[in-house]
């Protein structure tokens, strides 16, 4: 007699899409390490955001879906959205989200927001953009975006990351501009960019606020130290790594700003589980 297999219900079951949410098709996936991944899906022809923004991410799965911020890494005028995406084993989201493929649908709530973006700076002459780990998703969409070469005369991505291999989406984002036919004429060498993993011994590999107290990464790039007169920066990051690298801004002399009040650096708060 054979055994009756029964069904997994979380595959088969088939939940209605809850309001004011967008239901978009995946494109495209790739895995960079065994806790890194970016995805790319359809977007909704009415959603407009600007490059930085985060939107609110779900899966049909359940009757009240999990929904978590996560930083859209296209630029504003792609036709598609990507995203960068750490995997957490018991995650409520990512332990789900990252089993992902091509064709599979993910929920996406309709408004997007977030701080770091152009409009929350006062004008500067260069741009820093500091980040950990996926915290370099935000600024995926920022080096990618015309405005911001139009608005800075030079972009610095500052990453770290632990392992070398986390290093991958970052660099390949610079390696696709500088190959790009118009972005690389757009760009040209307006953008720098300082990648380092912290426990394998790069060159580069310190922490963001010990390149900054050192002066190292001026040095590595060959640059001047922060003038707040001139220097406009967005951070990205852990809870401790965004107060940390905070305090270092403002002890050379910028200011926090936010939507309502641009000022002359800007941090995200919002995070993926």
């Amino acid at each position: 007699m054979n055994a009756i297999v029964k069904p997994d219900v979380s595959e088969t079951t088939q939940f209605p899409i809850p309001a004011n949410v967008f239901a978009e098709t995946v494109t495209e996936v790739r895995h960079y390490t065994d806790s890194l991944f970016k995805f790319r899906m359809t977007r909704p022809a009415s959603f407009r955001f600007r490059t930085g923004e985060f939107a609110m991410i779900g899966l049909p799965n359940a009757e009240k879906p999990v929904f978590r911020a996560y930083s859209i890494a296209s630029p504003s005028w792609d036709e598609e959205l990507e995203f960068f995406s750490i995997k957490v084993p018991d995650g409520p989201l990512t332990e789900h989200l990252q089993k992902i493929r091509p064709g599979d649908t993910v929920l996406m709530r309709k408004k997007p927001t977030g701080t770091l973006v152009l409009d929350a700076l006062i004008p500067g002459r260069r741009l820093y953009l500091f980040s950990t780990g996926t915290g370099i998703a935000p600024f995926a969409g920022t080096i990618r975006d015309p405005e911001t070469y139009e608005k800075f005369e030079q972009v610095v991505l500052v990453q770290t990351t632990r392992e070398i291999a986390e290093l991958a989406y970052g660099r390949e984002l610079v390696e696709t501009i500088r190959n790009d036919e118009i972005l690389s004429e757009l760009v040209g060498d307006k953008l720098l960019y300082h990648g380092g993993a912290t426990r394998e011994g790069e060159p580069r590999g310190q922490r963001i606020t010990e390149l900054l107290q050192s002066g190292k990464l001026f040095t590595d790039l060959g640059l001047p130290p922060l003038d707040p007169a001139i220097d406009r920066a967005m951070i990205c990051g852990s809870m401790a790594m965004l107060k940390d690298t905070a305090a270092l801004l403002e002890a050379a002399g910028l200011e926090e700003g936010a939507n309502n009040k641009p000022a002359t650096y800007v941090v995200e708060r919002a995070f993926v589980d």
